[in-house]
């Protein structure tokens, strides 16, 4: 309880690792390193209510600002970390100093994936990750009237999307497949979205990439199509996606395939060197594969685990994962196994008409992924079910999901 401990990466993982530390009991320094000078902050709000104006910065504090110095957690923003030595135990930053440990923490999470495209460079262009760019796309959409051309259809494409139409802009988005999210939940589901989509005025090219950024006196003015198609643009944003922030790990000899390899404790193959959130591909005691993913509720629930591990206690990331999107009028929430749900046909209780609905995936007859739109709450708790479907590997008849007759929690319970 007296080691020092070192957190490198100040987001949602390793804020809510530093609080968890504290919670558990440890005394010893805990220094939380971020490259970002802003407090850390969960990611959600950014793409959701922060960019609509609905709510301040302050919503996507991870703990109150007062609460490092209360709870004596050395917290340096604005700081770069450039090496680690497992050897010696120490991290080397920017300003040529070092920090000693006995447990490290990598949280490094991801950053924006590139692609090389000319024009890029223009203003009015950008990615989409930090509370910067968030601040900066808002700036740019919120007095609507604006051409907005979006780069990318999965989740944050087509959450952008909808806040830029909602803004009263009119917004163009770019997608590699058919139907947007296809890759995610499938053609059916992704054609709800699009449909969606359309409905409140978004234009689609799919699938379609984009060729060139054009501009005029610097400021980006138009997408050239890999059809030749020209889209005006005042607005285009770069949205395909994140690769894990290995560089670190990689040089510290760490072993690294799609993010840092670790445990189902987030051990890494260092002894003493930990990794949560975005950056690890952790073992998944569900599965018995590792598993990766970028959703804030795995940041939340990785730090804590890494916390608990470097402090020898029995800690397990054991939870299924878990996201949620809202676009315009829908409310959604995921809860289950992509990859195990990839190629089967969800089974759908409820109404795609009336975006009220569920829709359960299975393989072998177990529910391994649910997903619930607009679900009433006086209807039944949809993702404490789907969660308990999946981790209690139950076998339900596609007709007894698909039956709004039967209840949901009758779901738990063997069939008559």
């Amino acid at each position: 309880m007296k080691e020092n401990i070192v957190i490198v990466g100040a987001g949602l993982a390793g804020a809510t690792a530093a609080r968890t530390l504290r919670s558990e009991g440890h005394t010893g320094p805990v220094i939380l390193v971020g490259s970002e000078r802003h407090n850390p902050y969960i990611r959600p709000p950014l793409s959701k209510d922060y960019l609509l104006g609905k709510e301040g910065e302050d919503k996507a504090a991870v703990v109150p600002p007062d609460w490092y110095a209360e709870n004596d957690v050395d917290l340096r923003l604005g700081v770069s970390v450039t090496g680690i030595r497992p050897d010696a135990g120490t991290v080397q930053l920017n300003d040529g100093t070092s920090l000693p440990y006995q447990s490290l923490l990598l949280a490094t999470g991801a950053v924006p994936r590139t692609i090389p495209l000319p024009g890029s460079e223009l203003s009015g262009v950008t990615t989409f990750r930090t509370l910067d760019d968030s601040r900066r796309l808002r700036k740019l959409l919120d007095q609507g009237g604006q051409n907005v051309v979006m780069i990318g259809s999965g989740w944050i494409g087509m959450e952008l999307a909808a806040a830029a139409a909602t803004y009263g802009n009119n917004v163009t988005l770019l997608g590699l497949e058919d139907v947007p999210l296809t890759a995610a939940i499938g053609l059916e589901l992704g054609g709800f979205f699009r449909s969606l989509h359309q409905a409140h005025g978004v234009n689609f090219r799919l699938p379609a990439s984009a060729h060139e950024l054009t501009g005029t006196d610097g400021a980006v003015s138009a997408v050239v199509t890999d059809s030749g198609e020209v889209l005006p643009a005042d607005v285009v944003v770069i949205a395909v996606g994140v690769v894990p922030d290995v560089g670190l790990a990689h040089t510290a000899g760490l072993k690294v395939e799609n993010g840092i390899l670790t445990d189902e404790s987030l051990r890494t193959s260092v002894t003493g060197i930990f990794a949560a959130g975005d950056v690890a591909n952790a073992l998944h005691p569900f599965t018995g594969e590792h598993y990766r993913s970028e959703h804030w509720s795995n940041a939340l629930n990785g730090g804590k685990v890494a916390a608990r591990a470097m402090l020898g206690l029995d800690a397990v990331h054991s939870a299924i994962p878990y996201f949620y999107t809202d676009q315009f009028d829908v409310s959604m929430e995921y809860s289950g196994f992509p990859d195990l749900a990839a190629g089967t046909e969800p089974v759908i209780r409820g109404s795609l008409e009336a975006k009220e609905f569920i829709a359960f995936w299975q393989r072998d007859s177990r529910v391994v992924a649910g997903m619930s739109v607009n679900w009433p709450r006086t209807s039944g708790p949809a993702q404490k079910v789907i969660k308990a479907l999946i981790t209690g590997r139950l076998q339900v008849a596609p007709e007894r999901l698909a039956d709004a007759s039967v209840g949901l929690d009758q779901m738990l319970l063997p069939e008559a």
